[in-house]
């Protein structure tokens, strides 16, 4: 039995982490995979692909604040979040299927096909993952244990993204039998049987416990003055558009550079038999899967790392060793595999752990707007904050995929000198500006260790009826 409620067994915080899991499953298709099945699968030109990205990302990174408030303002037994766990993971996978679908239209019917299906997936993406990250700020109290949680959560979150990067172009090669079209589609019925089956883990294994203050009364102006008048939320806010900006425009570019720029290498590697020749399908998907495997690895190390440095610290050390990795590519010639595997790994293990570590400072952020105002709506707070990432990651994408229009990337063509360099730089130089930025931003976090320790006494106090903790001052 527990007798701390704000301590969680491994049991709750596996099943929460299996939430990150069903939606990896489909995020990281969105950052790193869509853009090349859109420009070289789906079969229209990248500029279109990035228009595709950039409205419907920006559209439903608008929705976002919508859906925080009705999940704030959701009553059921189960709570306010969880039900739409249980509610749009099956319209959520179906819609999914639909959107990896190439059907036998013309270049005007694929593209609206493509706004429209990404579209509605979107949309139901941000119905289920809204709410799900929201659960983050009120199934405990304890600043430690949500830090604990979100590693816990993006340890499900990198899983996914490492299934994703080691079998999906594998799968849809072998499933479509020479059709990529067919393989993509039936990789992603696979795909949606499983975030079923892990969204519904989610929603079976976790419990709500943080409510709103009793005598808090619903009003969007008021929630919406308390979050525009939470200083650290904005400054985090700034803060993770610069990271995801950064995240985004590498992501979406990777698997053009290993196609286009690195190209099939003839590796000797240990216990192979000799040197071999490996495409380029291969090499992406052993360097994104060592990614992951390293942001699982930093993830698990992350809680010791934040106790002993703080979270602000641990964000600003991190991130500098991840940019300076990121950077290194610019000196890279096509055949230096050994060093930007190096790098990926040094890079991943530093970057990856930044996104658990973000969400955990966000949920520090409802408490802040609780401590000081005497209301809470932390389905606002995450919502806005979904909302400020999507569109982070439309804009980048987007100009990633623009700039290669502009310099002349045509499809499945050997590419200019132009092109390659431009890939080089899309990797390296140009997100790692951004990186730059955000390390800055965040030295204006003001929410250290004490300061936290400080909220939840106070918080602690004025949930137990007390007036220790009346008037909330910055």
């Amino acid at each position: 039995m527990i007798t701390n409620p704000d301590k969680l067994t491994l049991r709750e915080k596996l099943c929460y982490g299996s939430g990150d899991f069903a939606s990896v499953l489909y995020w990281q298709t969105f950052t790193v995979f869509l853009p090349i099945f859109y420009t070289d699968v789906f079969g229209i030109s990248a500029a279109a692909a990035g228009a595709v990205i950039l409205f419907n990302r920006i559209f439903d990174g608008v929705n976002d604040p919508v859906m925080g408030m009705i999940a704030d303002r959701t009553e059921t037994r189960w709570g306010k979040f969880r039900p739409y766990l249980l509610w749009i993971c099956v319209p959520f996978a179906i819609v999914g299927v639909l959107t990896f679908t190439t059907p036998g239209f013309g270049s005007t019917g694929r593209l609206i096909w493509a706004f429209v299906t990404y579209n509605v997936l979107l949309m139901l993406y941000t119905a289920i993952n809204i709410p799900y990250n929201a659960m983050l700020g009120v199934v405990t109290s304890d600043s430690v244990e949500r830090t604990s949680l979100s590693s816990i959560k993006f340890l499900g979150a990198y899983a996914a993204s490492t299934i994703v990067s080691a079998t999906l172009l594998p799968m849809s090669s072998a499933l479509g039998h020479g059709n990529a079209a067919q393989g993509w589609q039936r990789s992603f019925i696979i795909y949606g049987i499983v975030a079923v089956i892990f969204f519904l883990t989610a929603f079976w294994g976790t419990r709500e416990r943080i409510r709103p203050p009793k005598e808090q009364k619903t009003s969007v102006r008021r929630d919406l003055s308390d979050l525009l008048t939470n200083g650290p939320w904005i400054i985090l806010l700034f803060t993770t558009f610069a990271t995801v900006l950064c995240s985004s425009i590498r992501g979406s570019m990777i698997v053009h550079y290993f196609k286009y720029y690195v190209g099939e290498q003839t590796l000797a590697l240990p216990f192979t038999g000799g040197a071999k020749i490996y495409d380029f399908e291969t090499i992406v998907s052993a360097f994104t899967f060592v990614g992951s495997i390293s942001s699982v690895i930093g993830v698990l190390l992350l809680a010791w790392f934040v106790k002993r440095v703080g979270k602000k610290s641990a964000y600003i050390i991190l991130f500098a060793v991840s940019v300076v990795s990121t950077s290194a590519f610019y000196f890279l010639q096509p055949g230096q595999l050994p060093a930007m595997f190096v790098l990926q790994v040094v890079g991943s293990g530093t970057g990856g752990p930044l996104s658990a570590l973000i969400w955990a400072m966000f949920a520090d952020t409802a408490d802040y707007a609780e401590w000081k105002h005497g209301r809470r709506a932390t389905g606002l707070v995450f919502s806005a904050t979904s909302m400020g990432m999507k569109i982070g990651f439309a804009v980048g994408a987007a100009a990633a995929l623009w700039l290669l229009a502009l310099i002349g990337y045509q499809a499945n063509v050997a590419q200019t000198a132009e092109v390659c360099q431009g890939l080089v730089l899309l990797v390296s130089v140009i997100p790692a500006i951004f990186g730059v930025i955000s390390i800055a931003l965040i030295m204006f976090y003001p929410l250290n260790t004490k300061k936290m320790q400080e909220i939840e006494s106070a918080l602690k106090a004025r949930r137990a009826g007390t007036d220790v903790a009346a008037t909330a001052v910055k």
